[in-house]
């Protein structure tokens, strides 16, 4: 339970973290001024809400899904695998990138807290071919996994993280000089056509009680001709702006849609501020995150891709909602499938035999 915790910074690292522009007074901020709980609701009115949360918040069968062989994806194409939440594969040619791997079956430290969904788990560290980069965003259990980072680590060739989150990294034993950690608008020229931008998030930090000890960011993508925009976790703000303004139109973007809460209304978007950050990006594409794994809110499990495709279809954004192993060539037209209605048709046909019986 411990080493799942990981460590606090320290030594080199940690002044690395003191000499930071984004860290005051033993924490990292944000840039716009954020709360975990702006309202000051009382800890024990939210506990409430989140113990008494209504049985939507989880499918009532095993979730939509796909098993694709990993290793026998087209080298000629860019390919796309979301594997729930916000874990995803990406394929430019020969070149793989893996972002923010959960595949333990929990987004916390705690087997009875954050289970994922019947058929949102199939997924496993022997699926993988070797990784040329993995991408953290951030230290919180539903995007760093211990239990993955353990597993994986001999496949992968390289890591780009947020600063201070390597110290985590090290005391689970993988080495650093496979570690790049960035501060907010640095960059690392990863090969001769892979160059990576750490850009700001609105969130926050922490794997136990003490918060902001580490950073947490959103990435640009540069490969090859392609754009990619890599959320992580945040609240809305004018940073989406400021960083389509300094960037240009993006090909792709990956934004977090889910796990929203009136609570907590400045650390995760709402899915119609989702579709103002990909205004805001300019973003060509967008696929929507942070849903379909694991319940954090209250809220229906498929209800943020229902609100964001409303809103996506009305300020005329282009989307792609593939199903949870599915892999997508991005440089096919893709056939989009209402899939996280599929109980609908269940209960459509539990109601028809029941008539013909």
């Amino acid at each position: 339970m411990m080493k799942r915790l990981g460590k606090y910074p320290e030594g080199e690292r940690l002044q690395r973290i003191k000499n930071s522009p984004h860290h005051r007074d033993g924490s990292f901020r944000n840039v716009e001024k954020t709360s975990v709980n702006p309202n000051d609701v009382s800890i024990l009115r939210i506990l409430k809400k989140i113990i008494f949360r209504p049985s939507s918040v989880r499918p009532s069968a095993e979730i939509p899904n796909e098993k694709t062989d990993l290793y026998k994806l087209d080298e000629k194409n860019i390919q796309v695998v979301w594997f729930g939440h916000s874990s995803y594969y990406i394929q430019v040619e020969n070149y793989r990138i893996l972002v923010d791997p959960v595949f333990s079956g929990n987004a916390s430290p705690f087997r009875f807290f954050g289970k994922a969904f019947d058929g949102a788990d199939h997924y496993c560290a022997e699926d993988f071919p070797p990784i040329d980069l993995l991408i953290l965003t951030h230290d919180h259990y539903d995007h760093l996994d211990y239990q993955s980072i353990k597993k994986l680590e001999k496949k992968v060739s390289g890591i780009v993280t947020s600063l201070g989150v390597g110290a985590h990294l090290e005391t689970w034993g993988v080495k650093n000089d496979k570690i790049t950690e960035l501060d907010w608008w640095e960059d690392h020229q990863v090969n001769t056509k892979t160059k990576i931008t750490a850009t700001p998030s609105r969130h926050f930090s922490g794997r136990s009680i003490k918060r902001f000890q580490t950073l947490w960011s959103s990435f640009v993508l540069e490969i090859n001709e392609l754009k990619i925009f890599i959320g992580g976790d945040s609240g809305y703000d004018k940073t989406f702006r400021k960083i389509g303004d300094k960037y240009g139109r993006f090909d792709l973007a990956f934004l977090e849609c889910g796990q929203y809460g009136k609570y907590w209304p400045q650390i995760h978007m709402f899915p119609e501020q989702t579709v103002q950050a990909a205004v805001d990006l300019g973003a060509k594409k967008v696929i929507p995150l942070h849903w379909g794994k694991f319940v954090l809110s209250y809220h229906p499990w498929n209800e943020p891709v229902q609100r964001f495709i409303t809103a996506a279809r009305a300020a005329g954004v282009n989307y792609l909602v593939p199903k949870i192993g599915e892999a997508v060539n991005m440089k096919e037209e893709y056939n989009q499938e209402s899939w996280w209605l599929f109980e609908n048709k269940i209960e459509i046909y539990e109601r028809e035999s029941a008539t013909l019986g």
